[in-house]
């Protein structure tokens, strides 16, 4: 397999012709595709932002940040990056849900953790091994980092208020992940864009409503020109985790240094990208309610228990098809279950 990161045989004639000193060397440069555009807040900064600090403290590894469609199409990025096309790939595993039905317990889990939980799972349980199990067993030559993570989104942007679950039935809707899976089961035609290819959907009527992620992301994607009716909680997403895929072989050629550099900038991103998401998605909700004619709207007690009910009936029936599916599900809900007595002893009741 031929590695696509660069490495400067001008300068090893040079260094080699005694024309440069030896302590002077070349960064090896990893092309990185972004799921998310460098235009979006909190998701497409996730990117650049992972870019600036591993430039920043390296000097054996570089990445260049190329925008969707620029290197490959976002839902093509694993592909490419298993099979040595791009070199590497900021992205959420939720894409890959279609190759993968595990993929999205490393994304977003309906009803699952939050941040912090999910986190703890990820990096002090047994999350973070079965990612990259999850990639080794089908067949994808990637090494995977987690390199982001974000509080819940908001569910769902709608032309008419949902007053009902039958309210939901025959509507086409761009929906993420597991999610997705609870929709179709309740009556919704369900499709998964890339966040450029929304609001045309939209505008063309190829699509009745959406859900993409919090206020502030999708202020900038414009969906409150169309749709006026803005949905909460994030049932579906109380929160989303970001990877970084390194094809396997250019991974395996990198330093130790250069690895260890990586996790140290990945998992400072971690820690920028939730606090940029919680910093500054307020005002977003504010401005659509007071200047774009928004209403922000809470799911009733009744439609929340169906979404839920609805979950646990997709849940098992996924872990019945799939084995792997079922074993990190398995996984997850041991951990969830230690963790619930800690957290529901120690944090304050929500108002």
């Amino acid at each position: 397999m031929k590695l696509n990161f660069t490495k400067s045989k001008l300068l090893g004639a040079l260094l080699g012709a005694g024309l440069l000193a030896p302590a002077v060397h070349a960064a090896d440069t990893l092309e990185m595709t972004s799921a998310f555009g460098k235009n979006l807040p909190i998701l497409g900064t996730a990117a650049t932002d992972f870019v600036e600090k591993i430039n920043g403290i390296s000097s054996d590894i570089q990445f260049e940040h190329f925008d969707p469609n620029k290197l490959v199409p976002t839902l093509e990025a694993l592909d490419a990056v298993s099979n040595g096309s791009v070199d590497s790939a900021f992205a959420t595993s939720g894409y890959w849900q279609g190759k993968l039905p595990a993929a999205s317990l490393f994304a977003a889990v309906p009803f699952g953790p939050e941040a912090g939980e999910f986190l703890g799972w990820i990096l002090y349980d047994d999350g973070a091994k079965l990612w990259q199990e999850m990639y080794d067993e089908g067949g994808y030559d990637v090494v995977t980092t987690p390199c982001g993570v974000i509080a819940p989104e908001t569910s769902g942007w709608f032309k008419e208020p949902i007053e009902s679950i039958a309210d939901l039935k025959g509507l086409n809707m761009r929906f993420f992940g597991l999610g997705a899976e609870v929709m179709q089961k309740l009556g919704v035609s369900t499709s998964l864009l890339a966040a450029g290819d929304i609001f045309p959907a939209l505008e063309r009527g190829a699509i009745d409503a959406t859900e993409f992620s919090m206020p502030r992301i999708d202020a900038r994607l414009g969906f409150h020109k169309i749709t006026k009716y803005n949905y909460f909680p994030g049932w579906h997403q109380p929160s989303t985790l970001f990877e970084l895929l390194i094809n396997k072989d250019i991974y395996d050629e990198l330093s130790d240094v250069a690895k260890n550099q990586i996790r140290v900038a990945c998992l400072a991103n971690i820690t920028t990208n939730l606090a940029e998401g919680e910093a500054t998605n307020y005002a977003a909700m504010v401005d659509n309610a007071e200047n774009n004619g928004v209403t922000l709207k809470q799911w009733s007690p009744e439609i929340l228990e169906t979404f839920q009910t609805t979950w646990d009936e997709v849940a098992l029936e996924l872990a019945a098809e799939d084995e792997f599916f079922k074993k990190v599900w398995d996984d997850l809900s041991e951990y969830r279950e230690g963790y619930g007595i800690w957290s529901s002893n120690i944090y304050l009741p929500r108002k």
